[in-house]
């Protein structure tokens, strides 16, 4: 590791630990999922999607539809022209960071819109791309996933850890690939119901996965994790992986997109992952050496490992009182 590289990690590490301080995970907001089920021509009947919250999703937003159209809590009725027309969401951005439309029609045809905070309304009807509603998708499971990465505290500290450990050499490549390979692996499982764990102690194994990485960091003994770091990245990779998955689960997957939703979240967090190392990378080349460097690179070690110790006491604390 090189003295830039060891002189410049700390301070972005403690600036950023200063706004993440307490923080244990992630909390993401979910995305809505409405249904929109052609009865008859001109009458949808409106059915929410089940994301992990323990209210209805009616209750946190509200519709509002295209002039030409009337509608009560299971039934929009529209005139001959059809609903067609500016259709919109208030409230997302609060509970809700997106919503997913899929409009269904009698003939077998269907239409998708995602709505965000920064665009609630949508145009309804007219002729959309194939494949629109999937690249939609896809864009904003992507955004989240990217999302995921930096603002959850646990998987940074982690990726950090992991750059104090190799450094930015060719070693760090397979390392940072091994770690992709092995969650990429756990969250698709996940996701998909082929593998079920509970949260907390998925949890608290990330949390330890983060001590015993910046511990090895500290010192320069060629042990299991100097040697072959891919191989540790990888075996702590499937633990984070469950943890990405619970962040999906929270966030919810529309069930008619399962795949794209799915390979779009994954896409994300590789690209926040890349971009975390990016970063340091960049800030890295500005100045070729500081002062007291390795001092710093141990306090900001021993930052880390303190954090992550006192998350993995809490964790297991909950794990057993359950």
């Amino acid at each position: 590791m090189t003295v830039c590289m060891r002189s410049i990690l700390w301070p972005l590490l403690l600036a950023w630990l200063a706004l993440q301080v307490g923080v244990a995970t992630a909390h993401e907001m979910s995305i809505a999922e409405l249904v929109l089920q052609e009865a008859v021509p001109g009458e949808f009947v409106i059915a929410w999607g089940t994301p992990a919250k323990s209210r209805p999703i009616a209750e946190d937003l509200t519709l509002q539809w295209p002039d030409n159209c009337k509608a009560d809590a299971r039934l929009v009725r529209c005139s001959a022209s059809g609903l067609v027309g500016t259709f919109s969401l208030v409230g997302l951005g609060q509970a809700y960071s997106a919503a997913v439309v899929t409009v269904r029609y009698q003939g077998g045809q269907q239409r998708v819109y995602t709505l965000t905070s920064m665009q609630p309304r949508v145009r309804l009807g007219g002729a959309v791309p194939v494949g629109h509603g999937s690249l939609e998708i896809a864009s904003t499971y992507l955004s989240l996933g990217v999302g995921h990465i930096f603002g959850g505290a646990d998987h940074v500290l982690f990726v950090i850890s992991l750059l104090f450990l190799v450094g930015f050499r060719r070693q760090l490549l397979w390392t940072l690939t091994a770690f992709t390979a092995a969650h990429s692996i756990t969250l698709a499982c996940s996701a998909l119901g082929l593998l079920t764990l509970r949260p907390p102690p998925v949890e608290a194994c990330i949390a330890l996965s983060i001590v015993l990485v910046s511990a090895e960091a500290l010192h320069y003994r060629q042990t299991l994790s100097r040697r072959w770091p891919a191989v540790v990245a990888f075996l702590f990779g499937l633990v984070h992986g469950l943890g990405f998955a619970g962040a999906l689960k929270d966030i919810g997957l529309p069930q008619d997109h399962i795949f794209v939703s799915l390979l779009g979240f994954n896409v994300g967090v590789e690209l926040g992952q890349f971009l975390l190392v990016g970063l340091a990378w960049g800030l890295v080349q500005i100045p070729r050496r500081l002062p007291f460097s390795s001092k710093l690179r141990t306090t900001a070690l021993y930052g880390i490992g303190t954090i992550a110790t006192y998350w993995s006491l809490a964790r297991i604390v909950a794990v057993a009182s359950v």
